[in-house]
Order: structure tokens, then sequence, then C-alpha cells
């Protein structure tokens, strides 16, 4: 089977060692395999995301030895194909418009069914407000949002996915759609771009990638993917979900962790292989 991998960081921050892991383990495995390792950068933040940051990424992934083909892929260039996806889904009839924010949503889960679960992949679990929205009433300021029930309906019967890495694979069911994930958020509102699970998942096909490997936190997410793939007539990857490099508190490094950069530990005079090592690779 040929093997077709990525990293694809977005340009918010800097890179830290759990991106350095990640990219690592994805290289090594691509290269392992005869494979390829490709780079998308997830730029469609733009409120976030510097051009500074986006060059550092390039360079830090060099200084590490890792390479990759060209072109890269940048999700901020390929809208278009986002938008196509939606005009799919949208045909299917399984995406309504949301005005609601974030304080709506809060306030309509203040007093939750008792034994009903309160948080998904995406944080707290949509109540449905807008539900019975019709698509044609979309307006530039609404999220588009994935109704599940009728995506289940629209699905068939449930493709599962293969996991080879340490979070073992999740049973698709439709209960487990409705109950623990509820209406994911496929466009962002204001912005109107594809959020991510529309743009990964796009963008995977796009690119040919056969082997996902990513980071553990991302596991949940997944199922969300492989139904979004099923829907799209889109093939589905492997997935290969990796530890995640911890501080001495066991919390995972998230970008504002400048001391873990690596930018720092390249100014500290660290090597390549001694990254490696911190990693335990």
């Amino acid at each position: 089977m040929r093997f077709v991998t990525r990293f694809a960081p977005s340009p918010t921050g800097q890179l830290h060692l759990g991106h350095a892991y990640s990219a690592l383990l994805a290289h090594d495995m691509a290269q392992e395999a005869g494979g390829r390792f490709l780079l998308r950068i997830e730029d469609t933040d733009a409120a976030r995301c510097t051009e500074a940051f986006e060059a550092q990424i390039y360079d830090d992934l060099e200084w590490l030895g890792v390479r990759w083909e060209e072109p890269v892929l940048k999700q901020s260039q390929n809208t278009a194909a986002y938008d196509a996806a939606l005009s799919v889904l949208a045909d299917k009839g399984v995406l309504y418009p949301c005005s609601c924010t974030r304080g709506d949503i809060r306030r309509a889960m203040s007093a939750p069914q008792e034994g009903a679960p309160l948080h998904g992949p995406d944080g707290v679990i949509y109540p449905g407000t807008c539900r019975d929205r019709l698509w044609e009433d979309r307006t530039d300021t609404d999220a588009v949002r994935l109704d599940m029930r009728k995506a289940m309906t629209q699905a068939g019967a449930l493709r599962q996915y293969e996991e080879t890495g340490i979070h073992p694979a999740l049973r698709l069911t439709a209960e487990h759609f409705i109950d623990q994930i509820g209406d994911v958020v496929l466009a962002r509102r204001d912005t109107r771009t594809a959020a991510y699970h529309l743009s990964v998942v796009v963008d995977d096909a796009a690119q040919d990638i056969t082997h996902v490997i990513r980071g553990e936190d991302l596991a949940t997410a997944t199922p969300i993917h492989v139904l979004l793939q099923q829907l799209l007539g889109l093939p589905i990857p492997i997935y290969h979900h990796h530890k995640l490099i911890r501080d001495e508190a066991g919390k995972r490094l998230a970008k504002r962790d400048d001391a873990r950069a690596i930018a720092a530990y390249r100014a500290d005079g660290k090597t390549p292989s001694e990254i490696r090592s911190m990693v335990g690779l």
C-alpha cells in the first residue's frame, strides 16, 4: 500500500516540542515506508496567522531535518474547494445556518436534561436552537452546522476506520454521533471560512493522504472526519494518533509555552538530534 502523510501546522505561534514530535514521527514513518511527506499550512484564521510565524515553521522544520514535497498547500488559497464541499452537503439537506454565539449556547445549556452529555469534541454539545432554520435563509453572519440526525440518514451504513496509534478506533454508531458529538460547525460565523472539520477532510483528499498522523487529542474528532468523508464520497485514510508531549506537570504543550519553542532551544544551542532525544525519538 502506498503511504502519503502530512504535517499541518497553523502559523499562529511558534512550533514547540509537541510539533517537533508530530512532524518528526510522520516524517520518519513516511521514510520507513518509502512514502511521501507533505506539508500543509492551516492559515484560515486571518486574525491570528502571520507571515512571520509561517516563515518560522519552514525554518524550524528544515533545521530539524524534515523535508517535504512542493508545493505546500495553504488553506487560505483553497477556499473554493471548501465552498464546493459545502454545496455538496447543502444539496444533501444536511446543513443549516446558525446565528448562536457561544454565550447563547451557554445560556441554552444552563439547565440541561438530566443525564445528557454536555461536552463533545468541540466543547459544549449544541442544543439545536437553530436546527429548524432553512439553508436558504443563511446570512453572512451565520455559522454553518451539520444536522447530525439528517447526516446519519444520508450516510446510511457507517464505514469503520482503521487506527494504528495509541488510541483505539471508536465504534461508529448513530447514537454516538447524535448524543456525544452533536451538530458541529463546518463554517465559521462572520468570516464564512471553513472550520477545521471540513477543511481538514477536503485537504486530506486533495493531497491524496493515506495515513493521518496526529496527536491523541484529535482522536475524538476522527469520527466526524470519517462521516464527512463518507458524505462527500472521499477516501478514508488510516489514522495514527500518537502521544502528546507534556510538561513536568503533565499538561500538554501549547503555543503560549514559549520556553518550549523550537526556536528557543535552537537559540540555546541545542542540536536537532538533541531535540529528537528530548521527545523520545
